[in-house]
């Protein structure tokens, strides 16, 4: 297992490296202009924008700014703003154009909010999901299975912003059912109350797909020798679906959760900016419409980093899971 990990991690690498170039590529040999995003035009002289692209080292080679943020990384930066020197230490995803703060802290500073959002996700859809599965494969061909693999899929059609609107604006806004989100730096208890309905609405809406793969996966499992086996030596049925039948089913299951709980630890855009929740997701959007480009970049790699990271997770943890399965 070892000589697997360690090819994975060496591939994991490559992939961040790949997606180091690329991005920086794409953001910083791109038509966007920092200087205007920080002095525009009207009010900003064509000598001010010079010195300005001076200040952020625009100026040079895209050689010489490559090598410039790939140290960064290890050793930290110093950059100059307005004549004073900001130092960046490492990791160095940059410094914001707007805030002359680093990256790398304005995305940490958001990270627990958007961590917080995804564990409530994460416990509802799983909850909501895999019983939905196992209740539907074990009463296959059912009404009650109809009805609850219907309904999920149904919901699972509506775009989700527009279930999104409705829920932030009559759930929260308007009717005051449940808490609206309210900033992290006002308590812990305020925060998470505001953080029921985007994770009840985030979980609902996942939990309509793992119902889908639970439910395959069970019948597949049900129909196995070791399952008949288990059912003939006069084994509960709770006990055969519970330790049995799910354990071998899981394994899909865990595959599609390592995807999601990175795409939900990389931040959720459309539901951090409707319910006004300080996090990744919508950190990524602000600076999209302000074209700070490092930010943007910073939440890419990041983003890149917890891919590698879980599918990684996940491999490893399929070898724990599932016993016939061996890495090598």
């Amino acid at each position: 297992m070892l000589t697997y990990v360690l090819r994975r991690v060496v591939l994991g690498l490559t992939v961040l490296l790949a997606t180091l170039v690329a991005a920086f590529l794409l953001f910083f040999a791109g038509p966007a202009d920092p200087a205007q995003a920080m002095c525009p035009e009207q009010r900003c002289s064509a000598e001010r924008l010079v010195e300005i692209r001076a200040n952020l080292g625009l100026d040079r080679p895209l050689a010489v700014q490559f090598s410039e943020y790939f140290g960064g990384l290890f050793v930290g930066r110093d950059f100059e703003f307005a004549g004073d020197v900001v130092h960046c230490s490492a990791p160095c995803l940059g410094m914001s154009f707007l805030t002359k703060r680093p990256v790398s802290e304005e995305i940490f500073s958001r990270f627990p909010a958007t961590v917080l959002l995804a564990l409530g996700t994460v416990i509802v859809f799983l909850a909501v999901g895999v019983s939905v599965g196992v209740i539907t494969a074990r009463a296959r061909g059912t009404v009650l299975d109809r009805l609850l693999i219907g309904g999920s899929q149904v919901f699972g059609a509506i775009p989700y912003y527009v279930i999104a609107l409705v829920f932030a604006l009559y759930l929260t806004r308007i009717h005051g059912i449940l808490p609206q989100s309210v900033p992290l730096s006002q308590g812990l208890l305020g925060f998470l109350a505001g953080l029921i309905a985007p994770c009840l609405l985030l979980g609902l809406v996942y939990s309509a797909g793992y119902a889908r793969y639970t439910r395959s996966s069970m019948i597949e499992a049900l129909s196995t020798d070791f399952v008949r086996t288990a059912r003939s030596k006069g084994l509960p049925e709770v006990s055969v679906l519970r330790s049995h039948a799910l354990r071998a089913a899981i394994g899909p299951v865990v595959t599609i959760l390592g995807l999601d709980v990175a795409a939900l630890l990389s931040g959720t855009l459309v539901t951090e900016k409707i319910f006004e929740i300080d996090g990744i997701g919508k950190l990524s959007i602000d600076a999209l419409g302000r074209d700070d480009l490092p930010v943007i970049m910073g939440t890419v790699l990041v983003t890149a980093f917890l891919v590698v990271t879980l599918n990684l997770v996940v491999d490893v943890a399929y070898s724990f899971i599932d016993p016939r399965v061996r890495l090598s």
